[in-house]
């Protein structure tokens, strides 16, 4: 019996609608505030109001005799049990690592921590009696400022620390033999330019807020969770309250975006774990917009301290960089890592000889900081391509020609850089000249000149960023030598039903990014299957044991290098069974077409897919002897080298000098992200990724008052751009494929944000060099652009 007979056409390249976007955009989807359990019960969180004070008293009383009120307790009544808030990445073997309590018991640091909680037996009911609590406060100095917080007698976010540094991380070139020493570099340079530049603080912002349901069924504790992370929110959940691990199984239903800002074992989850063992009944904790830009942890937010040593001929021959990173008052779960993660990419495609890395740790009375978009690669990406144009400048070159001279040239490849990796793979000429070409680079520099001689109102800038990233988050042993608590495996298992159809299981756990579709692609190539007969399951401990999660754009060059690995040994599971079949040996059979077939047969010659050799596996009447009834396979891949895509990114802005309008009217983005399985989600993610980039140049800051009040705590004040706000993004392409991996893929996540933000700002700062204006403090919004035009200097 044949079930299939022809293979279809190549998937991987296919512009294939996401699979995933029926049920999503028609809401027959299941997010987790979607999800109902019997009898379950709901859970409101007070947060504090103060940014630093101690808690004299809590008292909830009260609140248990309102309507619907089921329990409600503080902190000091769960101190016992709720443990702390892991951090996964010590940096250093001294880092201060402060305990985290999900619910504060003796001491708030930001506003809008937890402090008491409502069960209820409906959500008004919860949230109403939140307003009988009483809680007595005593101030404590906020600490805001991170110059401030580490100068000598500063208060303190952690009096028993002793300290406001978190920790201090330095990579030397020199030191570490991978280039020369920056003091010889910086004695014998022609020029050395210097800049400091703030990366504010941002907000993932993501469209599905935070939800958390715990069903405490008999010993088995089931949580279902908006989380990027199941498998790792499984381990920590055990670890942190004591539940035997084969007892707590996660699943991450859909998940409307992330971000890295779903990248955490979050207090809310821990709190609804607790109050679920306590009521012993299914609990649900869903938070507000409000909750989530005040709670859930921010992104960036670090002062870069820059020097660049160079010949006058623009050729770069040092850098120095030091940062100052705000945590917030605690560690999350990567928190001290993130900023390290760039520590790697300020010398970007370039060739540096010597390169210096510091960075600080700083905490101060604000929400922690972690993972945002790209995660220290963006703020890495920025800085070094503003100062390129600053050098430009200096040295009266193109900003284009001064990146020429120092890139790294494709034959160049594979690269060792300064910073200590291994680039496999680039082709940065190839990216320019396509971008230069699309974005009619020469040409807007002729009508900038033209706007210039005529003294226009409105000047053009034309702004450019040039990338590579390291991301596909791994290997294992390199993560080990930075202290990080986990490795960068990942597993995937293929499953042969006896129909021929395939089950796909993955550690990955997509929130948006297409890998129901991409790994029916690449599955329906390996095996010789139809599209629509892959089913990818995901998100479900029960159902996927184990993975590291999706973050890091490492999904398809980990998890996707382990799907390949898995479909192979499917078929090398099928080809006795196929050779049986066909009475041949094994040796003489080729999978091709979608079949095994006798090698140097004719192409019409029959072959047996592996739809026949399922049927064959699940009668099991007539297998050759030893063989073992299953087609099922599984693999783990750990990398041996991260991946790293590239690219060029080109902004044109219209700058309006009388009342410091941005309008930016034209973006090219032509990125190398290896081979492309599927065009389609490669164009959406870019375009994602540059808006993210563009909202941090021209429109998003979380911003306190001096009390430590957060002021931008809706919509209204944190100001995320709509798609009127945003330019047509012309997006290509250029591929280099990634030579160590089957598919010769490389990330794509992130791409967009890490290129953007500079090419908007290089934009606007170009165009009003003629103002002396030579930076502008992100956001760049019309006051900020206004007024730095008039403490320009125009003579």
């Amino acid at each position: 019996m044949t079930i299939m007979e022809e293979r279809p056409a190549a998937e991987v390249g296919a512009a294939r609608r996401r699979k995933e976007d029926a049920r999503l955009i028609t809401g027959r989807t299941m997010w987790t505030e979607n999800i109902t359990l019997p009898g379950m019960l709901h859970l409101a969180i007070l947060r504090s109001p103060m940014a630093h004070a101690r808690i004299t008293r809590v008292d909830v009383s009260a609140a248990l005799r309102e309507p619907g009120v089921v329990a409600a307790f503080g902190g000091a009544d769960v101190a016992g049990v709720q443990g702390s808030l892991p951090c996964a990445w010590p940096v250093t073997e001294d880092m201060v690592l402060p305990d985290h309590p999900p619910l504060a018991v003796d001491e708030v640091r930001h506003v809008g921590e937890a402090v008491a909680v409502v069960v209820a037996r409906d959500r008004p009911s919860a949230v109403d009696a939140l307003a009988a609590i009483e809680v007595d406060y005593e101030p404590l100095p906020v600490v805001l400022d991170m110059p401030d917080a580490i100068a000598e007698g500063a208060d303190l976010v952690h009096a028993d620390k002793g300290t406001n540094k978190a920790y201090t991380w330095i990579f030397d070139s020199g030191d570490a033999g991978t280039g020369q020493s920056t003091d010889t570099a910086f004695a014998g340079a022609e020029l050395v330019i210097k800049r400091r530049y703030v990366q504010q603080r941002l907000i993932p912002a993501f469209m599905e807020p935070r939800s958390v349901v715990v069903d405490p069924t008999g010993d088995q504790h089931t949580v279902y969770s908006a989380t990027q992370i199941p498998h790792i929110l499984r381990f920590l959940m055990a670890v942190v309250t004591g539940t035997p691990e084969h007892k707590v199984r996660v699943v991450a239903p859909d998940v409307g975006g992330g971000f890295g800002g779903k990248l955490q074992v979050t207090a809310e989850e821990m709190i609804t774990f607790i109050a679920a063992q306590r009521v012993g009944k299914p609990v649900k904790y869903t938070e507000s917009r409000s909750d989530s830009l005040l709670s859930a942890h921010h992104g960036r937010d670090q002062i870069q301290e820059l020097e660049l040593a160079a010949k006058r001929d623009g050729t770069v021959l040092g850098l120095r960089v030091r940062l100052l990173a705000n945590m917030g008052a605690y560690m999350g779960l990567v928190t001290p890592g993130v900023p390290l993660l760039g520590a790697f990419m300020y010398n970007a495609i370039y060739k540096f000889p010597s390169y210096r890395f510091e960075c600080v740790g700083v905490f101060t009375n604000t929400t922690i900081t972690d993972a945002y978009r790209g995660a220290g690669r963006p703020e890495a990406t920025f800085a070094i391509e503003r100062i390129m144009d600053e050098l430009a400048v200096e040295v009266g070159l193109d900003p284009i020609e001064v990146r020429r001279r120092n890139w790294i040239r494709h034959e160049e490849f594979p690269f060792d850089t300064v910073a200590g990796l291994t680039y496999d793979s680039g082709n940065y000429e190839a990216a320019t000249d396509k971008a230069l070409s699309l974005f009619g680079y020469d040409e807007l520099r002729r009508e900038q000149a033209a706007r210039r001689e005529a003294n226009d109102p409105v000047q053009l800038g034309i702004g450019v960023s040039t990338y590579t990233e390291m991301c596909g988050l791994a290997p294992s042993r390199v993560l080990g030598t930075l202290r990080y608590g986990a490795g960068g495996w990942e597993t995937a298992t293929v499953r042969v039903l006896p129909t021929g159809k395939v089950e796909v299981v993955t550690g990955t756990s997509p929130h948006g990014q297409g890998h129901e579709t991409a790994w029916s692609q690449i599955v329906a190539d390996q095996l010789g299957v139809a599209f629509e007969d892959v089913e990818v399951l995901h998100g479900d401990t029960r159902t996927s044991h184990k993975g590291l999660d999706t973050y890091g754009s490492r999904s398809l060059a980990v998890g996707g290098f382990a799907l390949v690995n898995a479909c192979t040994r499917v078929l090398d599971k099928a080809k006795p069974i196929a050779a049986h079949l066909l009475e041949c040996d094994v040796s003489d059979l080729e999978f091709t077409g979608g079949a095994f077939r006798v090698r140097g047969a004719p192409s019409d010659a029959a072959g047996k897919t592996l739809a026949d050799c399922s049927l064959a596996v699940f009668a099991a009447h007539d297998l050759p002897d030893g063989v073992e009834p299953t087609l099922d396979a599984e693999a783990t891949y750990d990398p041996t080298n991260f991946s790293f895509p590239h690219g060029t990114h080109l902004c044109a802005t219209e700058v309006d000098t009388e009342t410091g309008r941005v309008t930016i009217r034209s973006y090219v983005a032509v990125d190398d992200v290896g081979r492309v399985v599927n065009p389609l989600i490669v164009e959406g993610q870019v375009h994602g990724g540059v808006a993210q980039g563009i909202a941090q140049a021209l429109f998003e800051e979380a911003v306190y008052d001096d009390e430590g009040n957060l002021l931008t705590g809706t919509f209204v004040d944190y100001t995320p751009p709509s798609s009127a706000d945003l330019p047509e993004i012309v997006s290509d392409r250029t591929e280099t494929p990634a030579p160590d991996h089957p598919l010769g893929t490389k990330g794509v996540g992130e791409a967009g944000t890490i290129a953007s933000t500079p090419a908007v700002v290089n934009a606007i700062v170009d165009a009003l060099r003629p103002y002396g204006v030579d930076d502008i403090r992100m956001p760049c919004t019309p006051e900020r652009v206004w007024r730095a035009i008039q403490g320009g200097d125009r003579s």
